[in-house]
């Protein structure tokens, strides 16, 4: 299928992707620390997959409702406060499940800590995970299916998401940079392997949508990404 390229996101509206057949991908920017949410769905089922939930639910439930898609599964990359602070909402409103990595735990306990001493507000404590994925699993819904791919770096239990000629990597890659791994649970060594040898392999074209910031390509990332060409020049002895 051919990627769409999508446009810069704005904090508080929503952009839509050119729509590829049947699926429809939305992207919006949420809370304090200008997080990407994005929803994929079908336009023909219906059906959709919200990744990273992180605050403002009315809107990301707006947005789907624009779209013409129930969101059925939410799918997060990681825990960190600014990616989970919505899941909740969203899971209430729409009944749907919701994907993370077992690893996670420990930092989904934390949101409300967090969401006060770093945000300044308050916040419902996450729901458990129905479902925890591993390397290889498949998110689905109708008409959508994402390959989990596991992504350790950023945090241990950091996911990324594929589908064809789409990567929503959440804070593992960005156009020109990576997540940080200076916080609890981060390791750099861990995160470039990750970046290398899971994602670099995927197609040059492919469209990477990260957890904040601008949209990329991995062809792009493999040539111009300063950490990855330092990672490569490593490798290769330099």
């Amino acid at each position: 299928m051919d990627v769409p390229r999508l446009r810069p996101l704005r904090q508080g509206g929503a952009l839509m992707a050119d729509e590829v057949n049947e699926i429809i991908v939305k992207g919006i920017v949420v809370g304090v620390f200008q997080e990407n949410c994005w929803v994929i769905g079908n336009r023909r089922t219906g059906e959709a997959i919200c990744i990273d939930p992180g605050d403002q639910p009315e809107e990301i439930l707006a947005m789907a409702k624009d779209m013409g898609v129930t969101i059925k599964a939410i799918a997060n990359s990681h825990a960190h406060v600014d990616h989970i602070l919505g899941v909740g909402a969203v899971k209430n409103a729409t009944g749907a499940k919701f994907f993370m990595h077992k690893d996670e735990a420990s930092m989904a306990a934390r949101a409300v800590e967090l969401a006060r001493t770093l945000a300044g507000q308050s916040a419902e404590e996450p729901p458990p995970p129905d479902f925890n994925p591993v390397d290889g699993d498949v998110v689905e819904v109708e008409g959508v299916k994402l390959t989990v791919i596991h992504t350790p770096g950023h945090t241990p239990g950091s996911l990324s998401y594929y589908t064809d000629g789409l990567l929503f990597s959440g804070d593992t890659l960005f156009a020109g940079s990576i997540g940080r791994t200076d916080l609890p649970g981060g390791d750099y060594d861990q995160e470039m392997a990750s970046i290398v040898d899971k994602l670099l392999v995927l197609p040059d074209e492919t469209v990477v949508l990260p957890g904040h910031m601008m949209e990329t390509r991995i062809g792009t990332e493999k040539e111009m990404n300063p950490f990855v060409r330092q990672e490569m020049a490593r490798r290769q002895g330099l």
